[in-house]
């Protein structure tokens, strides 16, 4: 009876004792396990916290910092004025507020009673000038080697280069082109040694302590290109390819393949110069061609047409007006001078009437500067070119020689939603001449770049002054 009692009760006890130690067993697997993915998942975070990566395109990459400067409500009223679209209004009335363009029309344009209200009996109201063709800030004054920093002429082809990693924000030319020349926006393009010279910058003509505070906000990149003399004689005299035209036209259509294979190759290697190219071929990124001669600009509208990207405007482009129905058909703006030309065999054929001739022919003007000095005075450019094609019978009107250097430049630049002309919602981007802005004699009394008056001819504390000219004999002289 003891041994029958016994054996059950033991049995019982391992048989407890076997389901106690499976269950720890279990719980201790499960820890285990739970452990040994929090040390896999601790792995990873560490893994995913140490890889490196650079932002990805468009991700605000060197994105503007620009924000206008305080402004009040004004009204300018009884003045001449030439809105940027060709038309004219005579004892007319621009208000702005809030940065913005509210109102353009004759005398009868209501005006709230509390703003700021401008007579300009006499004088003559303009768009802000955009200079679509500008070194400066990359060839800044003074012009010294130090200061050379527009054109990267290492090698025929480098449309990774940035125009606006060389601007220096202190060069006296920015403040120049504001007071004497009224311009409130340009571009900054890379120089033409090379066949793809870089990226090109629009900048509003502020004065910042970076670049970034000057990028025109919501403006498109443009892209630099060259040809004819210059890239053949730059690596032709280093007994490189290209050395002649043919060479030219070879190593831009071999770049174009490459980069419409790189765009092609979901797993190719991030390359900022095919990155840019791939950026114009999809329009994003407007193409500026430096060119002289006809055939050239023809050659080039061709192999844009092959590689599928288009030209914004050809730059220089003295013999546009031999081909200004093509131009037309394509949609190109000639960026020219006035009367510039004969300085280097390409430039030999160039007239004085190249403009009226492209505006008789319906196709699109518009007048650059290309220099320091120039910049100051686009208006006079625009009115010598005009004076050329009224001497050979072609009428043209002011208010057409005006569109020339405000709302041509801004199509051609992509930002003439933006800017470039007097309309309601536009940037409040105005100059008040003190008489009309196509004689010599005439100069801007006040500008305003979205709304807030950064000139005043009749305040001397507003004469903006670079600090590169602080404490210098004669800072901020504007004569």
């Amino acid at each position: 009876m003891f041994a029958d009692k016994t054996v059950p009760a033991r049995l019982g006890r391992l048989a407890a004792l076997v389901s106690a130690l499976a269950l720890i067993a279990s719980v201790t697997v499960a820890d285990a396990r739970a452990r040994g993915k929090d040390r896999k998942q601790g792995k990873d975070e560490e893994t995913s916290a140490s890889t490196l990566a650079a932002a990805k395109p468009g991700e605000g990459v060197f994105a503007s910092t620009y924000k206008p400067f305080p402004s009040i409500a004004t009204a300018i009223r009884g003045a001449t004025i030439f809105d940027g679209r060709g038309n004219r209004i005579d004892n007319g009335v621009v208000f702005m507020s809030g940065g913005k363009i509210v109102a353009v029309g004759g005398p009868d344009t209501p005006i709230p009673a509390d703003i700021a209200v401008l007579d300009g009996t006499g004088k003559f109201v303009t768009p802000g000038i955009i200079d679509i063709h500008s070194h400066l800030g990359d060839y800044p004054s003074p012009g010294v080697e130090a200061h050379s920093d527009g054109n990267e002429a290492t090698a025929p082809t480098t449309p990774e280069v940035w125009a606006e990693h060389s601007v220096w924000p202190q060069d006296p030319g920015f403040t120049r082109a504001l007071v004497n020349g009224g311009i409130t926006a340009l571009q900054i393009l890379p120089g033409s040694a090379n066949l793809m010279g870089g990226r090109s910058v629009t900048l509003k003509n502020v004065p910042a302590r970076t670049t970034q505070a000057m990028k025109f906000p919501g403006a498109p990149y443009g892209l630099k290109m060259a040809c004819g003399e210059n890239p053949k004689r730059v690596y032709g005299s280093r007994g490189r390819m290209p050395s002649t035209r043919m060479g030219n036209l070879a190593v831009n259509r071999e770049t174009w393949l490459a980069a419409i294979d790189y765009a092609n190759d979901e797993k190719a290697k991030r390359d900022l110069g095919k990155e840019t190219l791939v950026g114009v071929l999809k329009g994003e990124i407007l193409v500026h061609n430096h060119c002289y001669r006809a055939d050239e600009m023809a050659l080039v509208l061709d192999m844009a047409k092959e590689m599928g990207y288009r030209v914004s405007a050809f730059h220089h482009a003295v013999e546009a007006y031999k081909i200004g129905d093509l131009l037309r058909e394509n949609d190109v703006c000639s960026a020219i001078w006035a009367d510039w030309y004969g300085f280097k065999m390409e430039s030999y054929d160039g007239i004085l009437e190249n403009a009226a001739f492209l505006q008789r022919e319906g196709a699109c003007v518009v007048i650059h500067s290309d220099d320091a000095n120039d910049i100051q005075r686009l208006n006079q450019e625009a009115a010598k070119a005009r004076a050329a094609g009224l001497r050979m019978g072609i009428d043209i009107s002011e208010g057409t020689a005006i569109q020339w250097i405000t709302y041509n430049a801004a199509k051609a630049m992509g930002i003439e939603k933006m800017t470039g002309s007097l309309e309601e919602g536009k940037m409040a981007d105005v100059v008040l001449w003190n008489g009309n802005p196509l004689s010599v004699y005439s100069r801007p009394e006040k500008v305003w770049i979205d709304g807030a008056l950064m000139f005043d001819a009749m305040d001397p504390k507003r004469r903006p002054v670079s600090d590169f000219e602080l404490g210098q004999p004669g800072e901020g002289d504007v004569k």
